[in-house]
């Protein structure tokens, strides 16, 4: 099939990319690492952290874990948000030739056992604030190797003792929890783990390209959370596109090594996990946002220094402007708005746009796929409504329910293959017979439809379809028109069962102003959509139900939450 969006790539963009000029991810990171020794990593809470100190103490870390005669291959879980100890700890389980799994560290102690018993985890590092959660699950795990981290524990010596201290006593933020010893199982501090493998060897680890990096589980939304298999070939391949795509707009700030990146999303997540990456790969560095939700924290970071790229989900990029202090902040050196995780709303991107000057620029992925699958240009000035083009060495390919390729213009599942697709789900060979076409392509579950430009606009999740009288009515259609409505914050959609319809169309929506109407929204339905698209109930909420990343979670509306 000829590959019609390379014709709409910007001058510089290659074409494809090469994850052969890596043995591994790790020597992507070491490269890395060794080049930019003296530059700046990470700064969280004000205290900064060069790449010197991320590469000494990630081996430290996997000279330990190597220590407790893990076998190759073993899966170390992460539970930590977004402090340095992340990265450290991601770097130091690939180096010893390990495997990472990420686990949200909001969990519940249900969805917690879950994926400790599905990935077969027999490490983890998690932060104390969420110890009590694995406390109540240890003992039906295979983990025999526990290090808890406390929030200060890599911010200095005394500012990191007062954020631990103040952390623990004054806004009581970690319960109280014991984790058995028993079987043999070893609980260690952080910083005692640290200390212990400073004054040990690492081994060489006999990674490859086809060896498993990252198990990343999914959001769980059809069900349990399964394990993308995602090998350093995937990784390393998905860290190119995204180096390659952003070429353009980088660019103009000379030496990427002196960007800062914005780190809101949590790095246990494929999308900002990718955003790390590339963020290494650059030598650049990252404001890691440990608390996003604290708008009023989140503008006053901001404020400190000038920041190049930040990536957000619709919902995040909406709370943000709804802080007065934002407007007053200088978006000189924002070159890139990242939009993911969920559609982009026309609404919010005309608003941001407004306020930064900077183009909202969507993409669309997976954890399935390392992240980006596709994205929009960069250098693009305005709202497109679609998830843009195929990055380097992907195709996208419009099936059928058989797997036959449909026409251009045509509406079909969404199916991509690429040197960053996973090679399946974790010990799930029946999921992986469903997820794959005959001819390699991954079955996405959305269904969406390629332009003459190569552009796929998302019609919606093939399970979030809703059939009113026989017509298909897609709800992000409906929530893209309905987000331009004078007054509304933002909104979601359902189909609900009815008797005469089959479904009917049911829009719940959060004000912007209060004095907004059903009327008035029925008033601009009528105007913007046709009749069968427009909602038959519409219920004003202070807010709506969404996942750990912003992305909101029409299931639970549709179950009555």
């Amino acid at each position: 099939m000829e590959k019609i969006w390379l014709k709409s790539y910007p001058e510089g963009v290659p074409h494809t990319i090469d994850p052969e000029q890596f043995r591994s991810l790790n020597q992507l990171l070491e490269t890395s690492f060794r080049a930019n020794a003296r530059k700046p990593f990470s700064v969280c809470m004000d205290q900064w952290m060069t790449y010197a100190e991320v590469d000494e103490l990630s081996v430290a870390m996997a000279a330990w874990l190597q220590s407790k005669g893990l076998e190759p291959g073993a899966r170390v879980a992460l539970m930590l948000p977004n402090v340095p100890q992340f990265a450290v700890t991601m770097a130091g389980v690939l180096r010893a030739g390990y495997t990472c799994v990420n686990v949200n560290p909001l969990y519940t102690a249900r969805e917690l056992e879950h994926q400790l018993k599905d990935s077969g985890a027999t490490a983890i590092v998690i932060l104390e604030n969420f110890a009590h959660t694995l406390q109540d699950v240890t003992e039906r795990t295979a983990i025999k190797h526990v290090v808890v981290a406390s929030m200060g524990d890599l911010l200095g010596f005394w500012y990191g003792r007062w954020i631990t201290f103040a952390v623990r006593h004054l806004a009581r933020m970690v319960p109280a929890f014991e984790l058995p010893l028993t079987n043999g199982r070893t609980v260690t501090t952080f910083k005692h783990c640290i200390a212990e493998g400073a004054g040990m060897t690492l081994k060489p680890a006999a990674v490859t390209l086809d060896s498993v990096a990252f198990l990343q589980y999914t959001g769980g939304t059809t069900g349990l959370s399964k394990g993308a298999v995602l090998t350093h070939r995937n990784v390393v391949s998905a860290v190119l596109q995204a180096e390659a795509w952003f070429t353009p707009a980088v660019q103009r700030v000379g030496d990427v090594s002196k960007m800062n990146l914005i780190a809101a999303l949590p790095l246990y997540h494929i999308f900002a996990l990718g955003l790390c990456l590339l963020s290494v790969r650059w030598g650049a560095h990252m404001t890691l946002i440990p608390n996003p939700r604290d708008f009023g924290k989140f503008v006053e970071t901001l404020k400190k220094r000038p920041f190049h790229m930040l990536p957000a989900v619709n919902t995040l990029f909406n709370a943000l402007l709804q802080q007065p202090q934002f407007k007053t902040l200088d978006f000189s050196t924002l070159y890139v708005s990242q939009a993911g995780g969920m559609a982009a709303s026309e609404g919010t991107a005309k608003k941001w746009m407004s306020t930064t000057g900077c183009p909202m620029v969507e993409g669309w992925g997976m954890s399935e796929t390392c992240a980006m699958g596709t994205n929009n240009l960069v250098t693009t000035s305005t709202f497109t409504g679609t998830i843009g083009l195929p990055l380097p060495s992907i195709d996208i390919a419009i099936k059928d329910a058989e797997g036959n390729s449909l026409l251009q213009g045509q509406s079909g599942e969404i199916c991509i293959k690429g040197p960053n697709v996973m090679t399946g789900y974790y010990l799930q060979p029946e999921e992986n017979a469903k997820a794959f076409t005959a001819d390699g392509f991954m079955r996405t579950g959305d269904v969406g439809i390629m332009d003459e430009r190569g552009y796929t606009r998302i019609v919606d999740r093939i399970k979030d379809m809703i059939l009113v009288s026989g017509f298909n009515v897609f709800p992000s259609e409906l929530e893209n028109v309905i987000s331009t409505c004078k007054g509304v914050l933002e909104c979601a959609v359902i189909g609900i069962p009815d008797e005469k319809q089959g479904e009917a169309i049911k829009v719940y929506i959060v004000r912007s102003d209060p004095t907004l109407a059903e009327s008035d929204v029925q008033d601009f339905c009528e105007e913007n959509l046709t009749g069968y698209k427009r909602p038959k109930y519409i219920e004003f909420r202070d807010d709506l139900p969404k996942s750990n990343v912003g992305k909101i979670l029409r299931r639970e509306l549709r179950s009555g939450k």
